[in-house]
């Protein structure tokens, strides 16, 4: 049997490679009972791994131990790993600068190449398997290389080339079984050299203590072009960026959580939709209602307020016309009966009838110190008030009725307001910006209005306005909106103000067109200190609101001249007449004189609520100079026209005295001061000198402290001297 020449390392060597090292590292023994494969050693990968390859060489070189404890033999001298063993501190730097893994591209590239060469050869292959021709290694190269199988999958005999045609021919006429057995051989060589490659890299990392990481950079540095490194870079910006965007995103959550969750804001909004729409919607449907009920109350009023007016104007009429007669018959002489008719005579027995439970009335209560015609006429007959109470009882059932089938949240000032302060609280922004202190009195009014329904403000029992739920609701609305609001101009300290411009003074005006009476003084005592409350809570506000406060002014200022034409009448009669103070005469101007003085004292009383030029004006010049003045130079100098003057001066406002420099009083009183300078010179000469006195007092209060020191130093009263000294 013939058997296939042993071929040695350097034969195997020459034959591989002419690049490869000089350095010939040990053969690696083989399995127990068989001698190792010479030359498996340069065996290596295909070609393109050839720094790989010399790299391998120089650490086998060092003969490093295996994994199962063998040592590696030199087949070469020791010159060699001597040679190794010195240039060891230089293998880190030269493995890091030869190591070059190749990519796909270069590998199919030798692939390609190493068949292009091998069809090339002029020599017939020794292995059957790979008895291939030229023309098929040709069609085999043209295919596509993805296809091509791996090494490990078609075995490539590593044989010397037979020298001469001879040993070709003779080793193919090797037997069979013989080829069998080397091929098997050289399995178990391919193996065991990739086995051996495989340790010596495990090895070569171990023994060196590489920086792995260092070596892929290196590695990547080599394989990676320039647009992958590009690309790299902006992919890191793209990262940066959105790590910048995590934290917006972060940041605006975190605010969105504390501020509230957008679905909670939209559902609260838009249950306030729903809820002012329906709010609307209700008082839309019962506005009509309200003013219907409204104008019932106001016409019931002023029936009732026409009806006071119409029957004192007739018994005014009716008793001076009487009286009239009476002066007539008088002069005549004659003793005849004056006819009176019976509707004459029916209106005098009604007004002496009234005049007499008054005065029981007073008796009663011990009110002595009374004038007659200072007294309020404005009682009813017992029909007329039967009629008057059943009237307002239906309307104000009528007024019950209105909001009987609401719910509290539609029609309960406090619910409402409720609402809108839970808004406040929760979103004060949103509220501010939606103006809701202005939409509150536009929703309110129809709510007030109806309160307002059975609100007289002339009656002095009468509940007054800071006492009604309404008010005393927005009062809490706008404490609560001060604490919670931390704004210099907080919009919600309108409401109230803007309610009674737009609601209640509305309402007042028409009280004082229509019914209100200025001679009675309990409703002017009434009526001014709701204007008063309502002066209060305006005056905190800009001139927005002042319009409406104007015009209640103007309207109170139209009524008192309107009173002061049509109500007051003082007649005048011969002194002969009136100087019996028990004849109907008398009786009757003093009624006329002591009304007149309790509507000039009605009229003081807007003191501090209208301008003081417009009360001098009514006051004094219209009613104190044109009618008081007169009757007082027709009546005889006494004690009694001294108490009117008192009267008069006690109805003065202090204020328009206050002035510690004033020597002289106002021009309108200059004809009251001239009337009670020559009442002081006739009662000086009279058995009523005490009275002087009175009169200087007088002159004193109202500072006409030059004509009291002329009129002392005139008549030599030096005793009075220190009423002038005490101011």
């Amino acid at each position: 049997m013939a058997h296939r020449p042993k071929r040695t390392f350097r034969q195997r060597r020459t034959h591989s490679s002419d690049s490869d090292s000089t350095e010939e590292p040990s053969a690696e023994p083989g399995a127990p009972g068989e001698q190792a494969a010479p030359g498996l050693g340069e065996e290596g990968p295909p070609p393109g791994g050839g720094r790989v390859e010399a790299a391998d060489r120089h650490v086998r070189g060092r003969g490093p131990r295996n994994e199962e404890g063998e040592t590696h033999h030199s087949s070469e001298s020791k010159d060699d790993q001597n040679s190794s063993s010195n240039s060891s501190s230089s293998l880190e730097e030269e493995f890091s600068s030869i190591v070059n893994i190749p990519d796909s591209a270069f590998i199919q590239e030798a692939r390609r190449k190493r068949e292009l060469a091998r069809a090339q050869n002029d020599f017939i292959s020794l292995d059957v398997k790979h008895t291939s021709t030229i023309a098929e290694m040709k069609k085999n190269s043209n295919e596509d290389p993805e296809s091509e199988p791996d090494d490990h999958e078609r075995r490539i005999p590593f044989t010397l080339k037979p020298q001469t045609l001879r040993q070709r021919m003779a080793e193919e006429t090797t037997p069979r079984n013989e080829e069998t057995s080397e091929e098997s051989q050289e399995d178990e060589n391919q193996d065991i050299w990739e086995q051996q490659q495989m340790r010596k890299a495990v090895k070569i990392t171990e023994g060196r203590d590489l920086d792995l990481s260092y070596s892929i950079i290196l590695i990547l540095k080599y394989i990676c072009p320039k647009h992958l490194i590009d690309t790299h870079r902006s992919h890191l910006r793209e990262y940066e960026k959105y790590i910048q965007d995590v934290k917006s995103s972060k940041s605006t959550i975190q605010n969105l959580e504390n501020s509230s969750t957008q679905a909670l804001n939209f559902k609260f909004y838009k249950s306030m939709k729903v809820y002012v729409e329906n709010l609307i919607d209700c008082l839309n449907e019962k506005i009509i209602s309200i003013q219907e009920i409204e104008s019932s109350m106001h016409a019931l009023l002023l029936k009732q307020a026409m009806t006071f007016m119409k029957r004192r104007q007739d018994e005014l009429k009716c008793e001076s016309t009487h009286l009239q007669q009476l002066s007539r018959k008088a002069e005549t002489s004659t003793n005849e009966s004056v006819a009176i008719d019976e509707k004459t005579q029916w209106i005098l027995e009604e007004i002496e009838s009234r005049r007499s439970r008054r005065r029981q009335a007073r008796a009663l209560c011990g009110n002595c110190d009374h004038q007659e015609g200072t007294s309020s006429d404005d009682e009813l007959s017992s029909e007329d008030m039967i009629d008057f109470q059943e009237t307002q009882g239906d309307i104000l059932q009528d007024h019950k009725k209105i909001f009987e089938d609401v719910h509290d949240d539609f029609c309960n000032i406090q619910h409402i307001l409720l609402k809108f302060q839970q808004w406040r609280e929760k979103y004060p922004d949103s509220y501010y910006e939606a103006f809701i202190s202005l939409c509150i009195p536009k929703l309110l009014n129809p709510l007030i209005r109806v309160q307002l329904i059975d609100w007289n403000p002339l009656k002095f029992d009468a509940i007054g306005l800071k006492q009604m739920p309404w008010f005393t609701s927005i009062e809490k609305f706008m404490a609560n909106s001060v604490e919670d609001s931390k704004k210099e101009d907080n919009s919600d300290k309108k409401i109230l103000p803007t309610v009674i411009n737009k609601t209640v003074i509305p309402r007042l005006t028409d009280f004082v067109e229509f019914i209100w009476d200025p001679l009675s003084t309990s409703q002017t005592t009434s009526l001014i200190t709701n204007c008063r409350v309502i002066h209060e809570e305006l005056s905190t506000c800009a001139n927005e609101v002042s319009k409406g406060k104007q015009d209640l002014l103007k309207s109170i200022v139209v009524r008192m001249k309107k009173a002061i034409e049509d109500d007051v009448f003082i007649p005048l009669y011969p002194k002969s007449t009136v100087e019996d103070k028990t004849s109907p005469h008398s009786k009757f101007q003093e009624r006329q004189f002591w009304s007149s003085v309790k509507l000039f004292r009605n009229i003081l009383l807007w003191n501090g609520l209208l301008p003081d030029a417009t009360l001098q004006e009514l006051g004094l010049g219209k009613l104190l100079n044109r009618y008081l003045i007169i009757a007082l130079l027709n009546a005889i100098p006494g004690p009694d026209v001294v108490k009117k003057c008192n009267q008069i001066a006690a109805s003065l406002p202090e204020k328009w005295f206050q002035n510690s420099a004033m020597r002289t009083s106002i021009p309108q009183l200059g004809n009251f001061i001239q009337f009670l300078l020559q009442s002081a010179h006739k009662l000086s000469r009279s058995e009523f000198r005490d009275e002087v006195k009175e009169i200087i007092s007088i002159l004193v209060k109202i500072k006409a402290l030059n004509q009291a020191e002329s009129f002392i130093e005139e008549y030599h009263l030096d005793h009075l001297k220190s009423i002038i000294e005490e101011v």
